[in-house]
């Protein structure tokens, strides 16, 4: 503004020196006649008279234009100041909305939605405060003033997200059916979906989600694993009273649930529980092919069913990878049990006890199997002896 003031000054300068320099020259005379008048001036002073003329005539338009257009300059201004509010308010419910100020952030999105522009933003973010506030019938209502078409799919998924968090699990996924319906498929709605049937634990579609975000990468390795798992896990307990169903149900599970021990615990386990010791047998030798594990083994026995022998010869087998395994040893102590095989249950057993080391659960197990075997035997001071070695093995916390 000070270099332009003094340019200004400057040239009012120059032309009054240019003024003064010409104005000697009067080199001519300007006659002006309307009868009955007759005006005679020189020629410089009708110059100056014509420059002064214009510059008030100028002044004065822009005076009269200015106070005509001033209702309107008013109304400009006050647009302007209520535009600068509103997104001053928008900026200030963000700010709130994150810094945990949920009850100002809603308060500051209402004034910012005063002017249409500002609206759909201002109600995606009055409804996330209200939400947070566990307000979901204001939540809804914020975003039900939504209604501009590009802000649609802004909005479904804002609720689908929000009512997922609020465990609202139909409405959730009733909205992003609305997304899907106009075409919409994104991974952050597939996010949204995985949350939704979990919560209704609906594990097909948990499993099937999983495997589509894993794809993506859009999982991590550990959640995906234990959310495969889990699904495996339900689906088979779902189906725990018909063997049938239970069968087919593992024939449909991927190749790498099937070969997770706690799965085929379970399988083995339910299916023993419906009288199918033979399924459950192959199913508990197959997961051991893959993963050498003590809970498969303690199952392992449990699947002798009325003839022990062909386990037996299969398990002792397993000792020329695994001699020194206690849990293995165990297994073969009470399958020979099943079988009455009253000296070779006993050695097993014994080494089971000297392998077992600092597992106190495997020693009360074996412990209890030896009394039963002296049980069986008729000796009951041995009996007593393990029975208390195996109540002085269990630590109490």
């Amino acid at each position: 503004m000070a270099m332009r003031a003094l340019f200004w000054l400057v040239l009012l300068f120059v032309a009054a020196v240019v003024i003064a320099l010409f104005g000697h020259f009067d080199a001519g005379q300007v006659l002006i006649v309307y009868d009955p008048y007759r005006v005679d001036m020189s020629l410089n002073f009708a110059i100056v008279a014509i420059v002064v003329t214009f510059i008030v005539l100028h002044i004065v338009i822009r005076t009269v234009r200015n106070i005509w257009k001033m209702p309107d300059r008013v109304a400009a201004y006050r647009a302007r100041s209520r535009a600068a509010k509103a997104h001053a308010s928008l900026r200030e419910a963000v700010a709130n909305l994150f810094s945990g100020r949920f009850s100002r952030a809603e308060k500051a999105a209402r004034d910012a939605g005063v002017i249409g522009e500002n609206q759909p933003p201002a109600a995606i973010i009055g409804a996330l405060a209200a939400h947070r506030m566990h307000e979901y019938a204001r939540r809804d209502a914020w975003l039900e003033q939504i209604s501009e078409k590009d802000w649609q799919d802004a909005r479904l998924m804002a609720s689908a997200d929000m009512r997922a968090d609020a465990r609202d699990a139909e409405g959730a996924l009733n909205a992003l059916a609305e997304l899907e319906a106009q075409g919409v498929r994104r991974l952050h709605a597939q996010q949204i979906a995985l949350r939704a049937h979990q919560q209704l634990k609906h594990w097909p579609e948990v499993l099937k989600l999983v495997k589509q975000l894993e794809k993506r990468e859009a999982i991590h390795p550990a959640v995906a694993l234990r959310l495969r798992q889990l699904s495996a896990e339900n689906l088979l307990r779902d189906r725990r009273h018909d063997s049938v169903a239970l069968l087919e149900c593992w024939d449909g599970l991927p190749l790498t649930e099937r070969q997770t021990p706690r799965i085929a615990d379970l399988a083995a386990d339910l299916l023993l529980q419906l009288d199918r010791p033979r399924e459950a047998r192959k199913i508990v030798e197959d997961a051991l092919a893959q993963q050498w594990d003590a809970r498969l083994l303690r199952r392992y026995a449990d699947c002798g069913g009325s003839e022990a022998l062909p386990l037996i010869q299969r398990a002792e087998g397993w000792q020329e990878d695994h001699p020194d395994d206690a849990d293995l040893k165990f297994t073969l102590g009470r399958l020979c049990l099943q079988q009455q095989l009253w000296g070779k249950a006993q050695a097993f057993l014994e080494q089971s006890l000297a392998l077992a080391g600092e597992n106190d659960t495997l020693k009360v197990r074996a412990h209890r199997a030896l009394a039963r075997l002296h049980e069986e035997l008729g000796n009951t001071l041995e009996a007593s002896s393990h029975y208390r070695a195996s109540a002085l093995a269990v630590k109490l916390t």
